[in-house]
């Protein structure tokens, strides 16, 4: 209706996709990831330093469903995503414990289950996907549980070696693109279509 639901400043957008099998269990390991991971330059402007939380910025939340999408064909699926009743239950828990974990006025949300134009400036571009450590299926089924603790331990031990040449280049602040971007850098924004 032309009418902008929330917009925020400097932050993180979330985008969540609930599934069938999310538990409190995911939706608080979910909630300590996100003010936590460590996306943004510290006052020396060293990378991936600081959390949301470290620079008291802003957190921006949109339900998702579509990221529970199953191609068959070219056809999606969304028979993984959580019925409407039950995500909008589990949805409002997520913003509810974000609220209680970090500073409630700087939680916003969209609306829920409303078609929305979601406007995203993302700034590196750095875009980083979250899965709770143990997704439903993987855990009825210890070999996959194995092969899942395994690409995470692959994972840590990539991390820990930390960044190559090529991506520190990559990730240099340039200042051309600095001033360039002055005002408006980071800026998140909500609404609904006209």
């Amino acid at each position: 209706g032309g009418e902008q639901i929330s917009a925020i400043g400097r932050g993180i957008c979330v985008l969540l996709g609930i599934s069938l099998e999310d538990t409190q269990k995911e939706l608080e390991h979910m909630v300590r990831k996100i003010l936590n991971l460590r996306v943004f330059e510290d006052e020396s402007g060293k990378h991936w330093a600081k959390s949301v939380m470290d620079k008291q910025y802003e957190v921006l939340c949109i339900s998702q469903f579509t990221l529970q999408c199953v191609l068959k064909g070219n056809k999606p699926d969304f028979h993984l995503a959580m019925p409407t009743e039950q995500a909008e239950s589990f949805y409002n828990s997520f913003l509810e414990q974000l609220r209680k974990t970090y500073r409630p006025e700087l939680i916003k949300d969209g609306k829920f289950g409303a078609y929305m134009q979601v406007h995203i400036q993302n700034d590196g571009p750095v875009t980083v996907e979250l899965e709770s450590p143990v997704p439903g299926a993987a855990a009825s089924d210890p070999k996959q549980l194995s092969k899942l603790e395994k690409q995470q331990q692959r994972k840590e031990k990539t991390r820990a070696k930390g960044p190559s040449e090529s991506s520190k280049e990559r990730n240099a602040p340039r200042k051309e693109d600095r001033s360039a971007s002055s005002g408006a850098e980071g800026d998140v924004s909500s609404e609904r279509e006209p």
